[in-house]
């Protein structure tokens, strides 16, 4: 026999090793994973659904809800489950009608966002304010029509599309609105389309009785926003939608085409933690037609914004702001106003109300309605309107007076209710005699303020205003205007030219001046807590789904410390208090079991009212208390009010209620029943 050389031996070994991996191989398919196998032979298809995550609730600082969910039903077409293909576009259209037939009959609406409507006349025409999506649909990837094409163009073109020749120009308008929103959402095996939304459990009920009509249209489980009232804070709340084709483009990666995404207010702001992430459930057949369903990826539910607002406060200065504003008599102007609400030591928003408001639950069906209000209920006065703030701009020209040492506590000047200037003269309301900076602030003395105007000049005094906010946006997490302060530079950018006298209007508050609500009432905290500017919040802290984990908390957040002395803002507070307990505030705020500092402010606004230009003064408050220890500070803007102390009765009603010790601590504020309307304006 041959003794085995090292070559023989070297070839049996890499044969021995080859057959060892084999037989790991094998052991590895036939038994580790013997059943995935199985399975994967009896798997004849499968397909995948999104699964949507729900998303996050939104509630007061005390816990109480302004939006949660609920479950409701959505009608989708579903073309991995027979649902007819676009070759065989007839059957899609008799299957659409029938629906839509059942939805009018059950009085319900269904999708319908084409912007062409046949009128009563049987004209196709387009829907008013819709150029962006008349404009996409005659695009080179919709319709690819000239720009000039008219609505029966773009019907003409859609009815060929679609082979809706048969129909009535009506039914067939309505078909074609679901079809072309079929396009336009990219619906296919594996992105079904929503032909409605919150349907009725008695309207499922006769879609499933006819399901055999229906081949491809299931109904979906789904969640919905459900708001506690839709007239609290809705400016601030904001509402959610589908996501838009722009939208979509951006967040692709994360969102499916159909995803609902935050539109504006918390809702938009908070965004990536209300969201939450999608799953995915996959449908497996095998060929006996037996389907099993695995969640391939588990969806992560949103997480919950807790606000700094508190629910009952919002709806007490959302109706102090209403009864003050419609009970304004000889007001030339539609009632409207806003207050803000602040924490002085935190910058928290506690309350910020605008009126007039409306409802975010009846938003979509009455958009038209509330976007052709000439009143502006949609638009947020607390944050995006800016104002010629009149007299409550003094103590901040007081103190930087002070500061400068263009003054001092007992440095005055004589009013006689006239101030000449070069060769203006310039008037005051009363003739207050010697006024020092305490009173010229408690008589709010125009020419106090006109002289320490013409000793600081307006860069200096500039300096000391954005040292207290203005100009500049306070940090707040949804939308806000910047406002602006007079200056050289601003008149520049106007194409007008500076004139020195418009330094002295400035230190009244008044020239090219303009500031925000929420401005005003931050520098008003500022002045009650000491010189320290806080950045504004919305946000109190962020919770997980189940609220186990806290994913935020938002600690306060210091933007300036103002440096402004002690003795500086013990006189401008001394002054303000005046004007709450024996000035201009006296009557509305003597009923109050704490003493509150407030400064007044008036400014005129040129308006067209009946085609004629008129003059109207807008009213202004900025007030904080307890004066000895501060709490909250609040600002209120009332559009046409007479004076600053015509809004005192907002400050009243609100102070009435934060400070009294027996109130409602469940959240069970009474109101009015016309506030408590679910109409969608609140006027």
């Amino acid at each position: 026999m041959r003794k085995l050389n090292n070559r023989d031996l070297a070839v049996m070994g890499i044969f021995a090793f080859i057959f060892f991996i084999f037989i790991i191989r094998f052991g590895y398919f036939q038994i580790v994973h013997a059943d995935d196998y199985v399975n994967a032979g009896k798997n004849v298809s499968s397909r995948s659904v999104t699964v949507k995550s729900t998303r996050g609730e939104i509630l007061d600082r005390n816990g109480y809800p302004f939006v949660t969910n609920r479950q409701g039903n959505a009608v989708i077409f579903d073309a991995s489950n027979n649902f007819p293909t676009y070759e065989n576009q007839k059957e899609r259209n008799k299957i659409i009608l029938k629906l839509i037939k059942f939805f009018e009959s059950a009085g319900e609406e269904w999708n319908d966002n084409l912007p062409i409507k046949v009128d009563k006349k049987g004209n196709a025409v387009f829907e008013e304010d819709r150029e962006d999506d008349i404009a996409v649909m005659k695009s080179r990837d919709m319709l690819n029509l000239n720009s000039y094409a008219t609505a029966e163009n773009c019907l003409d073109a859609l009815i060929e599309r679609y082979s809706l020749q048969e129909y009535s120009k009506k039914d067939a308008c309505r078909i074609a609105s679901v079809c072309y929103e079929m396009l336009l959402k990219s619906f296919n095996s594996s992105n079904p389309y929503t032909f409605a939304d919150d349907v009725s459990d008695k309207l499922v009920s006769i879609i499933k009785e006819n399901s055999v009509f229906l081949p491809g249209v299931e109904i979906e489980i789904t969640t919905y926003r459900e708001y506690t009232d839709g007239t609290i804070a809705p400016h601030i709340i904001g509402m959610t939608g589908v996501i838009s084709a722009e939208e979509y483009a951006d967040r692709k990666d994360t969102y499916g085409m159909t995803d609902i995404i935050g539109k504006n207010g918390i809702e938009l702001a908070m965004e990536s933690y209300l969201k939450g992430k999608n799953g995915v459930k996959t449908y497996y057949s095998d060929a006996s037609g037996e389907t099993r369903v695995e969640y391939t990826v588990n969806p992560e539910q949103g997480n919950n914004i807790i606000l700094t607002l508190d629910y009952n406060l919002q709806k007490i200065t959302q109706k102090a702001v209403k009864d003050c504003a419609e009970s304004m008599e000889g007001n030339p102007l539609p009632p409207a106003g806003s207050a803000v609400v602040l924490k002085v030591d935190t910058g928290e928003v506690l309350a910020a109300a605008t009126y007039p408001s409306y409802n975010v639950e009846s938003y979509n069906k009455n958009y038209e309605k509330l976007a052709k209000n000439t009143s502006a209920p949609l638009w947020n006065r607390a944050f995006l309107s800016t104002y010629t703030p009149g007299s409550t701009m003094k103590p901040a020209i007081a103190i930087a007076g002070l500061e400068e040492s263009a003054i001092n506590e007992e440095d005055g000047t004589y009013c006689d209710s006239t101030y000449t200037y070069r060769d203006i003269t310039l008037g005051c309301t009363n003739a207050h005699g010697f006024t020092n900076v305490v009173t010229a602030i408690y008589h709010s003395c125009n020419i106090f303020f006109y002289d320490l105007g013409d000793k600081l000049g307006i860069s200096t005094m500039n300096e000391y205003r954005k040292n207290l906010g203005f100009a500049q946006k306070t940090g707040i997490e949804i939308e806000e205007a910047i406002g602006t302060l007079d200056s050289p530079s601003y008149r520049q950018t106007l194409g007008q030219e500076w004139y020195p006298g418009f330094t002295l209007q400035s230190a009244i508050g008044n020239a090219g001046d303009q500031a925000t609500p929420i401005q005003l009432a931050n520098y008003c905290a500022t002045i009650a807590n000491g010189g320290t500017r806080y950045k504004c919040t919305l946000i109190k802290s962020i919770k997980s789904y189940d609220y186990s984990t806290t994913i935020l908390e938002n600690d306060p957040v210091v933007v300036k410390e103002t440096g402004i002395s002690n003795s500086t803002l013990k006189y401008v507070q001394e002054g303000m208090l005046k004007v709450g307990t024996i000035g201009f505030c006296q009557y509305a705020f003597s009923s109050l079991p704490i003493d509150a500092a407030a400064k007044t402010g008036t400014s005129q606004v040129e308006k067209i009212i009946n085609g004629k230009k008129q003059i109207c003064n807008n009213g202004f408050l900025i007030t904080y208390a307890p004066y000895d220890d501060p709490e909250i500070a609040i600002c209120i803007a009332l559009e046409g009010a007479s004076s600053g102390a015509a809004v005192a009765p907002v400050a009243r009603d609100i102070y009435a209620y934060y400070f009294n010790e027996d109130k409602d601590e469940n959240n069970n504020v009474s109101m009015d029943e016309d506030t408590q309307t679910s109409g969608d304006l609140i006027q």
